[in-house]
């Protein structure tokens, strides 16, 4: 088990999220957690073991009834001294738990991510793992909850120390032909077959870099943004599909000057539909701005919505991009029937709202594959793994460099293998990842 860092002072936070709420919990962690319970409650319960108490503050005026629950370090989220105090979450009841904590000596208010941050300095997590932990807490959709279990679980951590391990392996066989080269129980060459495993987990690794964008569908959403000509009847789908009033409609051209989103829950992913500007040739400065805008946005998208006007006789091609799926409006009034339209659609109505919507199911669904994949989670881990990944290449693709140099290669690459999962020299990072996380985590 790693060394247990010793912190000088003890944190709290309410950890239960926003108030009012049926039930209040808040989370203690430090070497004064023992003092806040037998201050708080009377006495230090039984490890492990819920107990009903009455909470008092520091004065010894109650404040509620409560559970109680102890959890002795290093057995315990952050290897420290932790505990738990459960109470009614009424926002008095919660100040006043909070106020009293505040007055025990030793005791301050967590920051950000500071419980999860202490977990991993005491080795109870690793990085991936606790970036896995702040995804779960944000999860929305089932995708993303299934995807954060994994990483929380450490799927991440296995991979990634798997091909450290391969390097290192590969390392030790290079140092041993540098070294003892001249022993006859080490044969020569031995580096052929060491390189031959570094040149396939190259390709492993650029393999799974390719994936990060599926992980990002999952985290961050499936974006599919709307264009069209004014008055084509954007907001009118995007409230259509939504099923509710998210953008406003008029029969006003040029009424969305800005980007309009809405997030929809479709088999368990997360699908972000935009609306945009009607694309024209605009005299005015905030209406150009908004176009822009959505042209921007269309070419960052995940798939792209063209809706053309049934109603209108040769109506613009507007985009000719893919993926795209072209969208006859007003199909309840158009008289015009256009060629190329994939679906045609009445916001009114209601017609081909639901085939619609499950086209863009089917897209979504497909653009993050198989669940099950381990796949990069942040920008870090690609960064530091097309790091790994280059040094690779250049160990076993520089016939002509001297094999110290390569073996140096090798080492560069265990190197970033270490810092995904926070096994060496990571303090920099701390602070940028740890910030991200809620207060109470």
């Amino acid at each position: 088990m790693p060394e247990q860092t010793i912190f000088s002072d003890s944190i709290f936070a309410l950890s239960s999220g926003r108030l009012p709420s049926g039930v209040a919990v808040i989370r203690l962690s430090g070497s004064h957690t023992r003092d806040a319970m037998v201050a708080l409650i009377g006495g230090v319960p039984e490890p492990r073991k819920m107990k009903v108490a009455l909470i008092s503050d520091t004065a010894g005026l109650p404040i509620d009834r409560g559970l109680a629950v102890f959890f002795r370090g290093p057995f315990s989220f952050t290897g420290e001294d932790c505990a738990e105090i459960h109470v009614h979450g009424g926002r008095a009841v919660v100040a006043a738990c909070l106020a009293a904590l505040g007055n025990i000596v030793g005791f301050r208010q967590a920051e950000a991510g500071e419980f999860t941050r202490r977990a991993f300095l005491n080795g109870k997590v690793d990085l991936t793992a606790s970036e896995g932990l702040a995804d779960l807490v944000d999860a929305d959709t089932e995708a993303q909850r299934r995807f954060a279990i994994s990483n929380a679980s450490g799927a991440q951590k296995t991979l990634y120390e798997g091909w450290r391990s391969r390097v290192i392996a590969a390392r030790a066989l290079i140092e041993a032909e540098l070294d003892f080269s001249d022993q006859e129980d080490v044969p020569g060459s031995i580096s052929g077959s060491a390189f031959a495993d570094i040149e396939a987990l190259a390709v492993e690794i650029r393999h799974h870099i390719a994936g990060y964008r599926r992980a990002e569908i999952v985290r961050e959403g499936f974006k599919v943004v709307i264009v069209g000509a004014p008055n084509a009847g954007k907001s009118s789908l995007l409230n259509a599909l939504a099923r509710r009033d998210v953008a406003i409609v008029s029969e006003e051209a040029g009424t969305t000057r800005d980007l309009v989103e809405v997030s929809l829950d479709l088999s368990g992913v997360k699908v972000t539909l935009v609306d945009t500007a009607g694309i024209r040739d605009a005299t005015n400065r905030v209406e150009q701005i908004g176009i822009e805008r959505a042209r921007a946005a269309a070419v960052a998208a995940d798939l792209v919505i063209e809706l053309r006007n049934l109603d209108v006789v040769d109506a613009p091609i507007l985009y000719d991009t893919a993926p795209g799926i072209v969208v006859g409006s007003k199909s309840d009034v158009g008289t015009h029937k256009l060629d190329s339209v994939d679906f045609n659609v009445s916001s009114i109505s209601g017609h081909g709202i639901e085939k619609l919507l499950a086209e863009i199911e089917v897209r979504a669904v497909s653009a993050i594959g198989a669940l099950g994949d381990i796949l990069p989670s942040r920008m870090r881990h690609v960064e530091l793994l097309s790091i790994t990944a280059s040094l690779l290449e250049d160990s076993y693709s520089s016939g002509d460099i001297p094999l110290e140099l390569r073996a140096e290669d090798l080492r560069g690459a265990s190197l970033s293998l270490g810092r995904i999962v926070g096994s060496i020299d990571v303090e920099d990072l701390l602070d940028a990842i740890f910030s991200s996380f809620c207060v109470g985590k």
